[in-house]
């Protein structure tokens, strides 16, 4: 409370009244320079080439039905280095958007001065207390445009996390699946190469009657070895397969050693494509392209508002006196205003502004970039889907053909009718398909990936869960440390 007889400083009605319109502009202009809204500079197409049945989840995975992959998926979510690191990449940006807002609130600040002088006719020396204020009246909205950008930017870093968060969840799917196909490729090598021993068992104990020439056995002899040297290169493949796995889980590559083997699972039904504008809105490196362009165009917006004055407010509250007990005695209050305007600046300000329009330029070409891109990469996996489909069916009867051709050709060669070499190609050619045929579907099923991945949008982790729950807790408590639990008339006094 101010003494009745303390210093006054004098009203300043006009200065105030010019902060007060200063405030009112600086409103109408910020209202007025909101990112534009941007369609892309490519017009998208107006639907697919094919359109599926099923509506496709946003954690796409579990269509397959496969609880061994869910749980990889899972571990990895949460223990990935990589997303880790996106993520705390978030929190950065989230704070670099918190620091360029501060500048829309005034600064306060707490003033302490203390001075002794000796030998001096006042021995108690000096002491001033008092609080300062400033605060930079946003005229042209420049200051609201670069919090606006970094709190764009910091939208494209979610963005960004969820698309890592989508492609280590591909990823794992992939790694998973080519490991399960290497598995089973190397438990298809062990039954064929116990199929070639037993022909060359056979081949041998034939030989003694002279039924048999030697080159049959040679011949033999090196398909079965053939077929030991495809099982070790296997076998090195889902090694190395389970490492990547391991380290894809934020584990020790050879974490995963005792993994069970699981199987390749029967496709679901294809899912529902949409239509591009809607792939547009649903992926998150789309979604992040496009908030990196809004965040260019509010970088131009501060870049053409610095070429305009600023005004800036200062105010302060305060006391000063010789000794401690009479420091809060007077009180002395001032306001000033500061106006700075550019008038030459050897043209910085406008190359400042040309290219922050340059960057937003290329903010737009990405942003159509990542469009087509993402549409592009629908279609390829509809196009592979469909004649990796073709090819499997293919494979299926090229099987059929060659397991009847090899079945009729030893009968033919037991019986004298024919050479052993016709044997030997017909069963090389039935092994190698048989092969080609898991291999097909692996290639079936990674398209199928693909797909997923190209059509999927950003889906909650728990990270962000949890994220947000703190958030809310925090909000929570400090609402209810605002608001007392009694009230002041009700509650009960000390006795």
């Amino acid at each position: 409370m101010l003494p009745a007889n303390g210093p006054r400083c004098r009203p300043v009605p006009a200065l105030l009244l010019a902060a007060l319109a200063a405030l009112l502009l600086s409103g109408l202009i910020g209202c007025a320079s909101r990112p534009r809204q941007y369609a892309p500079p490519v017009a998208p197409p107006d639907a697919f080439t094919v359109v599926g049945d099923v509506a496709a989840a946003e954690r796409w995975w579990r269509q397959l039905a496969d609880a061994q992959l869910d749980s990889l998926v899972s571990t990895a979510l949460d223990r990935n280095l990589d997303l880790a690191t996106a993520w705390e990449r978030l929190r950065e940006a989230r704070a670099v958007a918190r620091a360029a807002g501060a500048g829309r609130w005034p600064d306060l600040s707490v003033l302490a001065d203390g001075q002794v002088v000796r030998p001096s006719a006042d021995p108690d020396g000096t002491v001033e207390l008092g609080l300062v204020a400033g605060y930079e009246v946003d005229l042209w909205g420049r200051i609201a445009a670069r919090n606006r950008a970094e709190e764009l930017r910091a939208g494209a870093t979610l963005a960004d996390y969820r698309a890592t968060a989508l492609t280590l969840s591909a990823e794992v799917t992939a790694t998973w699946y080519r490991l399960v196909e290497a598995q089973a490729a190397a438990d298809l090598l062990d039954r064929q190469r116990a199929t070639n021993a037993r022909a060359l068992e056979l081949l041998r104990n034939r030989f003694g009657t002279g039924l048999v020439r030697r080159p049959d056995i040679l011949r033999q002899e090196r398909l079965l070895e053939s077929t030991r040297e495809r099982a070790l290169a296997v076998t090195a493949r889902a090694g190395v397969l389970r490492h990547r796995l391991a380290v894809l889980l934020g584990l020790a590559p050879r974490a995963l050693a005792d993994l069970p083997a699981g199987e390749l699972p029967a496709l679901p039904p294809l899912p529902r494509t949409g239509v591009p504008a809607e792939l547009i809105q649903r992926r998150p490196d789309v979604q992040r392209a496009y908030l990196e362009l809004q965040a260019a165009d509010r970088d131009l917006a501060a870049a053409v508002a610095d070429r305009y004055p600023r005004l800036s407010l200062t105010a302060s509250v305060t006391t000063t006196d010789a000794g401690a007990d009479q420091l809060f005695g007077d009180w002395f209050r001032s306001l000033a205003g500061n106006l700075l305007a550019p008038i030459f600046r050897g043209g910085e300000l406008s190359a400042a502004v040309d290219g922050a329009e340059a960057r937003k330029q290329q903010r737009l070409q990405q942003y159509g970039q990542a469009v087509l891109l993402a549409i592009a990469e629908v279609e390829d996996a509809l196009l592979r889907e469909r004649t990796g489909r073709e090819r499997l069916a293919s494979l299926q009867a090229q099987l059929a053909f060659a397991e009847e051709t090899d079945r009729r050709l030893r009968l033919e060669y037991f019986n004298g009718m024919t050479d052993f070499l016709d044997v030997l190609t017909a069963q090389a050619d039935r092994q190698q398909l048989e092969r080609d045929l898991l291999a097909a579907r692996l290639t079936l099923l990674e398209d199928r990936i693909a797909l997923y991945r190209a059509l999927a949008g950003g889906f909650d982790t728990d990270r962000e869960i949890a994220g947000r729950h703190a958030a809310a807790a925090a909000g929570a408590a400090a609402s209810t440390a605002k608001v007392p639990a009694t009230s002041p008339a009700t509650a009960e006094r000390p006795r």
